[in-house]
């Protein structure tokens, strides 16, 4: 999930880089001096999440987890239906799942790995637009059963990305080829307005029931460009959402903590 201000700077320069299969040859962006290449700091981030047991066991859990919780929730949602418990609004409104696509469902560490190879530092964003387009990402593991076991249940599922609403026609084909459900211009609502406008929509006229994404402002927009200090104040004050309502999966590839000095 990439930051919504940095997205609308890359979409008014447009995309310097130009999608490039790893072995061709590096983008068309400044790079740095042979040996000062700083980004290779990202190399130990990129090798866990793509390479390890552990990140392929880490969001497996998560989605499993994901999914039990998913399956009591709309067990309860429809058994205080039935029962005409709740109040009218909520006993018509319809059940709904609200994700983020980038490093929750779909996994795009060949261009990170890339452009990192390349001495270029894709935090700058400048290389996602051809990417968004033209990329071959994979999934992340468990998202597609996870999701799939939303549609069994009849529950709508909405894609809510801060990936460009000019690259919405690419994202849905991506998405069709990788086979995941209910993917629609209705149910991809990419950027255009911000995450919290698209989620009230939703809100509008659904039940959530729950929100997964790898960035704490992909549930609130509380904690969209404040300080490190605060965002961790908010995460204690929402502790009983997380693993409930609030599913995070791992991405120590990039965040707003990533330039953070250590202590």
């Amino acid at each position: 999930m990439k930051k919504a201000a940095a997205i609308a700077v890359a979409l008014s320069i447009g995309s310097a880089g130009g999608f490039v299969a790893a072995s061709q040859q590096a983008p068309a962006v400044a790079q740095e001096e042979p040996g000062s290449c700083t980004v290779s700091q990202y190399a130990m981030a990129l090798r866990w999440q793509q390479q390890s047991g552990e990140a392929r066991a880490l969001q497996a859990q998560t989605y499993a987890l994901a999914t039990q919780t998913l399956e009591q929730k709309v067990k309860k949602a429809r058994s205080h239906s039935n029962n005409g418990k709740g109040n009218a609004a909520q006993r018509h409104q319809n059940l709904a799942i609200i994700t983020d696509l980038d490093e929750t469902v779909i996994d795009n560490t060949a261009l990170l790995a890339r452009d990192m190879e390349h001495c270029h530092d894709y935090t700058s964003w400048d290389t996602w637009g051809d990417w968004e387009q033209q990329g071959n990402p994979t999934l992340i593991n468990g998202a597609k059963e996870f999701l799939e076991r939303a549609d069994q249940l009849g529950v709508d599922i909405f894609y809510i990305s801060d990936r460009s609403v000019e690259n919405l026609e690419p994202t849905l084909d991506t998405l069709n080829e990788l086979g995941l459900p209910q993917v629609s211009e209705q149910q991809v609502l990419l950027l255009g307005p911000p995450k919290q406008e698209r989620r009230a929509t939703v809100q509008s006229d659904h039940t959530v029931l729950m929100q997964l994404g790898d960035t704490l402002h992909d549930f609130d927009e509380g904690f969209a460009g404040t300080s490190l200090t605060q965002q961790r104040s908010l995460v204690e004050q929402n502790s009983e959402k997380f693993g409930n309502e609030w599913i995070v999966l791992p991405n120590p590839t990039y965040g707003s903590w990533s330039k953070a000095a250590l202590e």
